[in-house]
């Protein structure tokens, strides 16, 4: 999968069968459901998903829990838009 069909999927009512749970987070957050993005990251420990819940809360607006994940993932906030954010982590992640 590349990054145009990742943004076609958005266009169906559930996610393409063998994202990863990072990957589907972010796809329900391209749909517009931040609760179920968070809820499938939320537990876990990893880098990548301390990286995708980072995004997360700076989409909330929660800069201080944000950048609490973002030191987990061992990053910093990045100066991008969220959309761009967005889409660096979908093309890091696939």
């Amino acid at each position: 999968m590349n990054i145009a069909a990742f943004k076609s999927s958005l266009e169906h009512d559930t996610p393409p069968i063998g994202l990863t749970v990072q990957l589907e987070a972010l796809w329900y957050d391209g749909k517009g459901e931040w609760e179920q993005a968070h809820d499938l990251i939320n537990d876990l420990a990893d880098k990548q998903s301390a990286h995708v819940h980072a995004y997360l809360h700076r989409k909330e607006g929660d800069l201080w829990n944000a950048d609490y994940w973002y030191r987990r993932a061992g990053q910093q906030r990045p100066a991008t838009t969220l959309e761009e954010e967005w889409l660096a982590l979908i093309n890091l992640l696939l």
